[in-house]
């Protein structure tokens, strides 16, 4: 019987496909909070920079900081942690951007003292910066703070999944920081990014947020800003997706567009809400038909594509 060779830990780990859930047992006691185990892998020189692996993976700060471990936070700067290392391929979040998302402000101070850069550009898939992230996760008090440091309101948002602070806190319903973000001069019409982006207006529209949508109009946001091109809309079709039928009514009383179309399917409004099914959706639009002055063509056929699939 021939027998099997026996490959070495190296070899093995070149044949087998990434692992997205492997972790360097720093990385590991980081991210558990160990103090002392994280204290026993520096004391017998492993690096406190080991890389993060694959997508999701992170160094031991930032599973540290992420967290809410500052103690952990401290000893592995002290062991020379890169403050400022990028995390895994999606997102590629840094350490100071993982705790402002997770409302950290003591690591974030830390970590700002030890020289993170809260300016810099976000993960061209999924990133935010650090202010971007703040918003997004509704921490108000860290929110303020680092505009008082001078993080950018307007710092542009990220290629695919990019949100601004502003859209961000659209999209997450944060009437408080939306109307933070606006005093600090907050781009209002921020454009949709390619890749599943919204406006702020798109976005509090497709998440039902009638006071900032409200707060948004106030501000001049454009009713009628094209969507994204990629699973986009405009505020009118984010409204009719979902059905939030007093949107509706305040966009068009604000003039939206009903002729508009939007996305890569290029529907409008009401082909949107007749697809989904959102029947007083539907009928503002076969109202606005009926005593329009404008050709019947506002109100397009019902689109034919995948209704009798279950699409």
């Amino acid at each position: 019987m021939q027998e099997v060779p026996i490959l070495s830990s190296r070899q093995s780990e070149l044949d087998e496909p990434e692992d997205e859930s492997r972790w360097a047992p720093i990385q590991l006691a980081a991210a558990q909070g160990s103090l002392s185990q994280v204290q026993r892998l520096l004391a017998q020189s492993v690096d406190p920079n080991e890389p993060a692996i694959g997508y999701y993976g992170q160094t031991a700060l930032q599973a540290a900081s992420c967290n809410g471990h500052l103690a952990v936070a401290e000893m592995l700067l002290a062991a020379g942690a890169d403050v400022n290392a990028p995390g895994g391929n999606n997102g590629g979040r840094s350490a100071v951007v993982l705790a402002s998302g997770a409302g950290y402000l003591d690591i974030v101070h830390l970590l700002v003292s030890a020289g993170a850069d809260i300016h810099c550009p976000s993960h061209q898939y999924m990133g935010r910066t650090a202010l971007q992230a703040a918003a997004e996760g509704r921490h108000i008090e860290l929110l303020r703070w680092l505009l008082e440091q001078g993080a950018d309101v307007n710092a542009l948002a990220a290629k695919t999944l990019g949100r601004t602070a502003l859209q961000a806190a659209a999209l997450g319903g944060h009437a408080d920081a939306v109307e933070i973000l606006i005093h600090h001069k907050a781009y209002v019409n921020a454009p949709a990014v390619r890749y599943r982006g919204f406006t702020a207006l798109q976005a509090a529209a497709f998440g039902g947020y009638s006071r900032i949508v409200r707060q948004l109009l106030d501000a001049g946001a454009n009713v009628n800003a094209q969507g994204s091109y990629f699973n986009g809309y405009t505020a009118l079709s984010a409204a009719a997706e979902c059905g939030h039928y007093e949107i509706v009514r305040i966009l068009v009383d604000a003039g939206a567009d009903v002729s508009m179309t939007s996305g890569n399917k290029k529907w409008t409004a009401a082909q949107i809400a007749i697809f989904r099914g959102q029947t007083s959706v539907t009928q503002i639009f076969q109202e606005i038909k009926l005593t329009s002055s404008e050709p019947p063509s506002l109100m397009r056929s019902k689109p034919q594509v995948g209704l009798n699939t279950g699409m």
